[in-house]
């Protein structure tokens, strides 16, 4: 299957971020953010130019198109790929790089067509915020876990049971491969797209995007345990009252938020 990569000339880094949450919306499984240049990747059968340019329109951002072929698709996430440190607390590399002095926890993940290296600023928070929550023996919900970097790294904190959940075949095949590269026994993936009914958790981790989270605010709610915390990320500045009033609604409180950037991680409680 032959992926397409949209090139997309924005200069302002900040904008860039906002198109990002946008076109991760409609299907994109992947971004390289460059000086000028916003870089999106998905399927070729996937790709709506009608959708993009109603995103664009407004801005007036002109872009490119280029097919990539799988082989190359894959190659080109190895090539631009360097590790990430979150201070001592833990760092992510791929196979082909070397071991990480100096932090608690290295995880080995190659990302291939998933979202979740900790280059991000979402993804980054999430496995910074990690380090403040307690995993040890807790049963934890990685809801769209994408490379599955999440699960892993709450496995190493010491859970117990951790479910990780994705819509995305590339997604679920990745997450199993490098669960299995960093040794983690007590992790689990199901391909699906919505909150389990049939299990709860101590913690869920949902690093996804705001209709989505919007979506399953209640449902995350109902399969909390008593104590229990919801870390999610996936949203920018402007989608925090929209997230704050459903949590609400829902009894949860936000406890925590976060930010980097343009985005925002929030830590979510029963009131």
């Amino acid at each position: 299957m032959n992926h397409l990569q949209v090139t997309i000339a924005v200069p302002d880094p900040a904008q860039q971020e906002i198109l990002l949450a946008l076109l991760t919306e409609l299907g994109y499984e992947g971004f390289e953010q460059q000086e000028n240049v916003l870089l999106a990747f998905l399927p070729q059968a996937d790709f709506d130019a009608t959708a993009l340019e109603t995103i664009l329109r407004p801005e007036g951002y002109p872009y490119t198109t280029t097919v990539l072929p799988e082989k190359n698709w894959n190659e080109e996430w190895q090539m631009n790929f360097t590790p990430v440190q979150v201070g001592e607390f833990c760092a992510v590399r791929a196979h082909f790089h070397p071991a990480i002095p100096g932090v608690t926890h290295e995880l080995v993940i190659t990302p291939k067509m998933s979202f979740g290296t900790g280059h991000h600023a979402t993804t980054y928070m999430m496995l910074q915020e990690m380090q403040n929550l307690d995993f040890l023996r807790k049963t934890v919900l990685d809801f769209g876990t994408g490379t599955g970097v999440l699960a892993i790294l709450a496995e190493k904190l010491g859970a117990a049971q951790v479910l990780a959940i994705d819509k995305d075949d590339c997604s679920i095949e990745n997450a199993k491969e490098n669960i299995t590269e960093n040794h983690c026994i007590n992790t689990s993936v199901l391909k699906s797209d919505a909150i389990p009914r049939d299990r709860t958790f101590n913690i869920i981790l949902a690093n996804i995007n705001k209709h989505v989270l919007l979506r399953e605010m209640a449902e995350m709610r109902q399969q909390l345990k008593a104590g229990g915390v919801i870390l999610m990320s996936g949203l920018l500045h402007e989608d925090f009252e929209d997230i704050e009033n459903e949590a609400g609604s829902c009894k949860l409180s936000v406890s925590t938020r976060m930010t980097r950037g343009s985005w925002i991680c929030l830590k979510l409680e029963k009131v």
